[in-house]
Parts: structure tokens; sequence; C-alpha cells
């Protein structure tokens, strides 16, 4: 079919050409062609006579229009650069609060007039690229308060700025026991401590160190001008951002001249050292503090400069023509310069020859040791933990704890049968179930410490065991049940030889001592010429002994004190009035008469009064001080009565009969007599404090006047609702077992702090939901190191601030503490920070000037004043608690923290890192900055280490 199909389209075709050439003739095709040729050809003639005709019309039309002519290149720039520019309308609404928008409009102005205006108008008249920068910066600022108003702030203050400051110390603190470790004294200190500080961070934080930002001006550039991007990027609209030229501006405008600035003037010591004197600048300087701060620096140009300045004041002094009664005025001043110099000039040396020794070891080694009795000890909170400490190291811990546990279940006892016995006269018959109660906990005592499975076990004469035994199966509980046992217990820790008399021969006592106030500061030999020099804390050279001494140190007997008040007056210190009453004091021994005067408000009478009569017993029936008058107190003819009385008092409390008596007595009033500022021991509230943070039987003395505290009409009503009685008993009773049974592993030492981990986990102890508490209890743990000492103490320190917290807000200071949070971020708040943040950068309207660095004398004086300030604002009440030592100690600590500007900057850089990420918590700041950080070279150094460490593991 296929064949058939192609011959005939074959035949058809044949046929077609056939009958065209018959009929047109051959020459027909080339005919055909040329027609088709000459059709095309005259069809594109027409179209282009018909469209050169029509350009031209429309060309002479353009000639007739208004339209210019189109200019190219630079002539088209030129004009558009004279054309007049339009208005660009900026709402200077920013915050949507007129008393923030205000300074902050000022600042923006100051800000583009000082770092953009002053260069630019050199280039352009132009003012529509500042109008667009200016229009930049309100958009972004609009931004973050709009970020602002929606961010909940309170965790930031109350918990991560609290963590983070607590975290930076941690770390300050591990860095100088890890130096002293080393002891390495040939490398710079100051550098060792900073290299050291960022070694401890990076193994605390695992993924960031900000060792680069901190220590390298380039790096901390260029870290601000990334962090600057990032902003602008976050707060910028998307076209604004992508103007590079209108981003850098303004990138270099914040970080290089607002950022950077107010970074180093934050991190800068001695701002720090100016603001802390100017924060406490109503406390007065007192002759001791400064004493002591001097004994105890470590650094040799604060010791030069202040010895340079005595220097300067004792030529002055010299050289005054002055006589009479000045001339003696003189004569004490230039007495105290001499003496201030040669402390300088003695500590000078010890540093510089290197023979700086422990002042504990010191103490061990030169004059005799104050004695403290057992019983003061056992009640002492302070004293308490290093005994405690102690009779953990010998084993003897179980005697000790069963003597604590007993004082509590005979205060809780005594109680619990007051309680039952008025529920009684009450009607109120609960007596099976309150027996039940002490009978459980007083055999969970015998159970833990006198039988035969306790572990460890009070080694006590086995009888009085098997009668205590018999009592409790035969007989109901009584508060006196222990006391025999007790008693015993008490005579074997006091008189065997591995326990109290040992103690007395431990380092512990002499650090105990130390932290009661009551070590003598020994005579050292600092010169190579044999001329030893005693420094004792005063010109005068007495002994500088604890208010609390209870040393048994004779007196001498020819030595003859003679005291009367000559005059009284009224002063007048920072608008508060008070009397002064001035004592003549003469002091005679065989060889030499002295004379002195000294002042004395009443207040420190009753406080010296208070203390010898809590001492000695016996003067409480003797002494009696004339009593408080809260009304005309100020009246000449009182001052004149109660100056009598007062001499009264002085003339038998220095009769010689009383003095024999009390042999110990002299050396307090020999210290309250001296001519010095008098030292005030435990006041009132101390006192009262004392009974919250005393052992365990003070405790429950505190739980048993609490429940007796309770209003009248308050308790009626809890008598009518039987259930809820009977339901709190149970809660006590186990309370009670709780409180017995448990306190061997609360008193044992704790170890589950990491020596390196942040201060970010929750706080033990149940405290989180309580934001003061919180926030005390672990500014002291980090500020005296109370996570590293006896758990005893810390847990009585936070009973302590439950008690104040409650006795002084009740349950509503949360609330309070969001209100102030709230009222810190008002409109108020935030433009008074504005004012001052533009007061400070352009006073009087004008760019500030760069502040000279002050002269490095004057840089150390002002240190030595600071440490002095924050020493003597330090309240008694908080040596009495945790020690002397450890409060010294601690506050210094922090004091030295801040003299180091790297390691501000880093503090600084960690608070502002955490503000960012508070409020843009979308946008992974904390990522970004471990990218930004990760150029660390102790984060590299910390990561090989760690790879090195985990290879052989990975091997095996």
């Amino acid at each position: 079919s296929c064949l058939q199909t192609s011959l005939s389209i074959w035949g058809w075709g044949s046929l077609g050409l056939v009958l065209f050439l018959v009929t047109f003739g051959p020459f027909a095709i080339f005919y055909f062609a040329f027609y088709i040729l000459c059709f095309v050809g005259g069809g594109f003639v027409v179209t282009l006579l018909f469209g050169k005709s029509n350009s031209e019309k429309y060309l002479e039309q353009c000639e007739h229009s208004f339209l210019p002519c189109t200019s190219v290149g630079i002539p088209k720039c030129i004009e558009e650069m004279k054309r007049e520019a339009r208005p660009i309308k900026i709402d200077r609404r920013l915050t949507g609060a007129n008393i923030i928008d205000e300074p902050l409009q000022q600042v923006i102005q100051f800000s583009l007039r000082d770092y953009v205006q002053y260069w630019y108008y050199t280039l352009s008249d132009d003012e529509s690229f500042l109008l667009e920068i200016r229009q930049a910066l309100q958009y972004a600022l609009v931004q973050f308060s709009a970020r602002s108003k929606e961010t909940d702030w309170q965790p930031y203050f109350t918990t991560r700025l609290v963590d983070d400051f607590g975290t930076h110390l941690r770390v300050f603190r591990k860095a100088q026991q890890r130096i002293a470790e080393k002891g390495n004294q040939m490398k710079d200190q100051a550098e060792e401590l900073v290299d050291t500080f960022f070694e401890v961070e990076v193994e605390m934080e695992k993924e960031v160190c900000r060792d680069l930002v901190c220590t390298s001006p380039k790096d901390e550039e260029g870290f601000l001008r990334d962090l600057c991007e990032v902003l602008l990027y976050i707060l910028l609209p998307p076209g604004d951002f992508q103007n590079k030229i209108m981003r850098y501006f303004v990138r270099e405008i914040l970080s290089r001249g607002i950022l950077l600035p107010l970074i180093n003037q934050l991190s800068d010591p001695d701002y720090i050292n100016q603001y802390v004197i100017w924060m406490i600048r109503d406390s007065n300087c007192n002759y001791e503090a400064f004493m002591n701060i001097i004994k105890l620096s470590d650094n040799i140009g604060e010791l030069e400069a202040v010895k340079d300045k005595a220097s300067e004041e004792l030529q002055y002094l010299r050289s005054l023509d002055t006589a009479g009664d000045d001339i003696n005025t003189i004569k004490n001043q230039i007495n105290s310069l001499l003496y201030v110099i040669k402390v300088c000039d003695s500590r000078i040396q010890r540093l510089q020859s290197g023979k700086e020794i422990d002042t504990v070891k010191l103490a061990a080694n030169f004059g005799k040791l104050c004695t403290v009795p057992l019983d003061h000890i056992l009640v002492d909170n302070v004293a308490l933990q290093f005994f405690m400490d102690y009779m953990q190291q010998t084993g003897g811990q179980a005697h000790l704890f069963f003597w604590m546990t007993v004082e509590g279940y005979r205060v809780t006892a005594q109680q619990q049968l007051e309680v039952l016995q008025s529920r009684q006269k009450d009607g109120k018959h609960q007596t099976n179930q309150t027996k039940g109660l002490l009978r459980a906990a007083a055999f969970g005592v015998y159970e833990q410490y006198l039988s035969e499975k306790a572990s460890p076990r009070v080694n006590i004469d086995d009888n009085l065991v098997a009668k205590l035994a018999e009592t409790l199966n035969h007989e109901d509980p009584t508060p006196e049940i222990f006391d025999d046992i007790q008693r015993k217990v008490y005579e074997l820790m006091l008189r065997d030889e591995r326990f109290y008399p040992s103690f007395k021969q431990n380092v512990l006592y002499v650090r105990m001592l130390a932290e009661l106030d009551m070590l003598k500061d020994p005579s050292f030999r600092g010169s190579d010429d044999g001329e030893g020099e005693s420094f004792n804390g005063s010109p005068t050279g007495s002994i500088n002994l604890s208010l609390d001494d209870l040393s048994n140190v004779p007196t001498d007997e020819t030595v003859q004190l003679h005291a009367y008040i000559s005059d009284t007056g009224v002063c007048n210190d920072h608008g508060k009035t008070y009397a002064l009453y001035a004592i003549t004091v003469h002091r005679r021994n065989a060889n030499s008469e002295e004379m002195w005067k000294t002042y004395r408000r009443y207040s420190d009478f009753h406080d010296f009064h208070m203390r010898i009569t809590e001492q000695f017993e016996n003067l409480a029936n003797i002494l009696k001080l004339p009593g408080k008058k809260t009304f005309n107190n100020m009246d000449r003819e009182f001052l004149e009565k109660r100056k009598k009385d007062l001499n009264a008092y002085l003339q038998l409390l220095l009769n010689p009969e009383m003095m024999k008596a009390s042999p110990a007595l002299a050396h307090y009033v020999y210290d309250f007599l001296e001519n010095k500022a008098y030292s005030k021991g435990k006041g009132d509230f101390a006192r009262k404090m004392d009974t919250f943070v005393n052992p365990l039987r003070n405790s429950m003395r505190n739980v048993s006047n609490a429940v007796k505290s309770i209003p009248d009409s308050l308790a009626e009503g809890m008598t009518k609702m039987s259930d809820n009685m009977g339901k709190m008993s149970e809660r006590l009773g186990q309370d009670i077992k709780q409180s017995f049974f448990k306190v061997p592993p609360l008193m044992q030492k704790t170890y589950s702090d990491p020596d390196h981990c942040r201060v970010a986990a929750p706080i033990d102890d149940n405290v989180d939901d309580n934001i003061p508490l919180r926030v005390m209890l672990l500014l002291m743990d980090e500020v005296f190191d109370l996570k590293e000492r006896n758990q005893w103490l810390r847990r009585n320190i936070k009973n302590l601030l439950q008690q104040l917290i409650r006795a002084t807000y009740g349950d509503t200071i949360n609330r309070k503490i969001v209100d102030h949070v709230d009222w810190m971020t008002s409109p108020e708040q935030v433009a008074d920070a504005v004012k001052r943040f533009r007061d400070a950068f352009w006073p009087n309207g004008i760019l500030a000037e760069a502040v000279p660095r002050r002269d490095k004398a004057i840089r150390m004086r002002t240190r030595v004043a600071g440490k002095t300030k924050l020493l003597e604002v330090m309240p008694d009440e908080l040596k009495h608690i945790i020690g002397a030592e450890t409060t010294r100690k601690g506050i210094l600590r922090v004091f030295e923290m801040f003299q180091h500007s790297q390691l501000n900057k880093r503090m600084v850089y960690v608070f502002l890192e955490r503000f960012l990420e508070t409020l843009f918590p979308q946008n992974k700041f904390p990522e970004l900055f471990n990218k930004l950080h990760s150029r660390s070279k102790q984060m590299q150094r910390y990561k090989q280490r760690l790879h090195s460490t985990q290879a052989p593991s990975l091997q095996k």
C-alpha cells in the first residue's frame, strides 16, 4: 500500500509540472520568482517612507513643547544637586513620654553636632543626609523603647544581675586562691591575677571567655562595632540598614562616641573608688580603721602615697608658730603623723624584703593568747563553728552534736508542755498526743547518739545510759531527762585532752580569736639591725583588745588610774544633736605619770556598762548607770545632773577594791578611757540578733517566745479550731523529729558546690521564692565565702535573714521589690538617667573634654580612703555574726576586685550582654556572643587541654 501511495504522489506531481510548462512555457518559473521579489521590495519602500514622514511630524511637535532637554553625566548630577530639596518631616516623639523624649532629643542633637556636623559642613551644605541620619536614630530609639516596654525587667534586676555579680566575684576569689597556691613572687601580681582570672572564667563558663575584649583595645573596638551593627540590623528598617554610608556613620557614633567612653569610665578603678567614697560620704573616717588598712596593705604605692602626704602635713605643722593651748594639739597631731610614717616605713620594708608572715602564725608564736571558756564557745555562733570543725577532725563531733541536740530538745519540750498546760486550762485535752510527740523525739535522740546502733556513739557511763533507757520505757519524758548525761558530756569535752584542752593549742583556736577580734597585735622584728619595733594599733602603744575579751591576764597593781568628767557640751554632727562628756584621765606608775583627755557620749557609757555587766555578773548589782531621758535631754541643768551621776559611776568603777575583785575588768576600763574613738561592742540590736544565730538552744527559745507573743484575740480564735490545732500539732511533731533526727547530716560540711560553676543554679534551702533572702544569701556566700565554711553557720545566717526580712517587711516583701523595679524603670527614673548621661557627656550643652588622669599618689590615697570608709561603714552586728576577720577579708576582697580595669570591663560587658539577651530574647544573642568571643586565646587553650584529656579515654 505504501508503494502504491508513493507512486500516486509522483504521478500526480509529474502531471502538474507538464501541464504548467505546456500552458505558460519554459520561462514561467523565472517570471514567478521575479514577481515575488518585486512585491517584497515595494512593501519595504512604502514602510520606510511612511515612518520617516511620521517621525518628522513628531519631532516638530517636541520642538514646540515645554519639557527641558534631557541632560546626561556630570551636568545632570549638578542639576540634581541644585534642585531644592523636599522638606523631610520628622516626628519628635520617641518613647511616648515627654519627660524622656526631651532629653533624648537633646542627646541626638548634641551627638550629630559634635560627631558629624563639624566635618560634614566642610563638604556640603545639604542637610538631607543629616536629617536622614537623625530619622534613622529616632526610628531605632522608637523600636528600642517599644521592646523595653514589652520586657519584664524584674527577673533581670533580681536574679540575673545578682547571679552575674556573684559569678564575677567567685571567679575573682578562685583566681586569688590559685595565685596563693602557686606562690610565685617573681611575676607581676596584677598581670598574673588578670591572666588567672580569665583562665578560671573559661573553666567556669565553658563556652565563652572575654579576655580579648577586656585586654586588647583593638579587639574591644571591633567587638563594639559588630555589636552595634547587629543592633542596627534589628532596630532599623531594611532600607536604611542597606545604606552602608549612613549605617557606618551611626555605628561609629554609637560604638566609639558613646559606648566606648562610657564603658571606659565605668571600668576605671579610680572612678569607682571616688563613687564609693561619695556614696558613704556621711560616715566619718575612723582612726583605728585607717591604721588597720595601713597595716594590712600589701601595695607599696598606697603606703608611699600615705607616707608622702603625712610628711607634707608634718612639715606644715612644724612650720606653725603657736603658743598656749594650741601647742598641745599640734604636738598630738605631730605624734600621730610620726606614728603613721613609722608604720608605713616598717610595712614597706617588710613587703620589699619578702618577710610577710600570716598574722595568725605570728599570734601563735608571740605573746599570751586569750582564754575563751568552753561555755562561752558553745553559745557564740562564731566561736562554735571553729570548735565544731576541730571536733570533726578529732572524731568527737558526736559529743558536740549530742550536747546541742539536748539543748534544743529541752527548750522545745518546755515550750510544748507550756502550750499543753494553756490548752488544758481552756478545756482542750491533747495530753497523750503531745506526750507521744515528746516521747518520739526523746527516743530519737537516744537511738541516734546513745544506743548500741548509734554511729558514731557517744561514749559515756553505761549505768547512766541504762538508767535513761529505763526512764524512757516507764515514765513520761520531761525537759530534764537528758541533763545528767549532757552534764557528763560537757565535762568530757572540757577535760579530755583530745577535745577542749587540745583545741586551745590548735591553729583553729587562733583563727577563732582572730574572728572574735581578740588577737593581740603581736610585736614583730622587721628590721635587720636588731632594733625591734612594736605596733599595737594606737600611738600610745596600748594593746588593742576586743570588747568581748575574756582573757585572765593579771593587772599590774603598781599602776594607778584616776578619771573624772571635767566638762560637758552639746555637739551637732550632720543634723544629729548629742551630749559629749570630756573625761580627764591620770595614770601613774612607779616611773612615770601620764594625763590625757578623752571624749565619750552617753551611748558609749551605756554600751560599756552592758558589756562589763554581761562579763562580770556581780557588777550588775553594784554599778548603776544613770537612766536615759527621752525629752529635754539636752537641757543644761539635766546635763549637769547626769555629769554628776556619771562621775559617781566612774569613781565606783575605779575603786581599787573593785578592780582587785575583778582583775580582768582593768582591760575593759583601759580600753574605754583610752584617747581614741570608742569602738562599740554589741549594741541592743546585736544582742537581740544573737538569739537568732546562737546554737539550737537559743533558736528554739525564740520559737517559744514567738508562740507566746501571738495576740490574745488571735490565740482565742485559734483555740476554737480543734481540727486545725490537731494538724498543727502533727506538723510541729514532724518539725521536732526533723530538728533532732537530722542534726548530724546538717552539721557536716558539704561540698555540693563545685569549684568551677556559675552562680546561676537555684540557691538551696528553698529560698528562690523569697527575692531578698536569695539576694542577701547569695552575696554573703560569695563575699564572705560561707559555702566553703561550716554549713551550720550558713544555716543560722539564713534563719537570721529570714527573721529580719519577715520582721521588717512581712509577707509583702516580694511585692515591694517588684514595685521597686517598676519604679526603677518608670518614665521619671529613665528620664533622670538620660539627663545624668547628657549632663555627664555634654555639661551645659558643650562636649566634655577628656578628664586628665589623676596623679598616681592621689589615686593611691583615694584607694586607702575608700577601703577605710568601707571598713568603717560595716556594722558591728555583722562582725559578731560571721566574725571580724571574715568580715574584714570579705570587704577587702570586694574592694580589691574593683581595682583592675580589665576585670571591671569584663563585669560591664557581662551586664550589657545579659541586658541585650533580656531585651531581645528571640534574637539568639547568647549564640552571637559566643561567636564574637570565639577568638579568645584562653578559650583556644582550654579546648586544647580538654581535647588532650579526652583523647586517651577515647582511645581506650
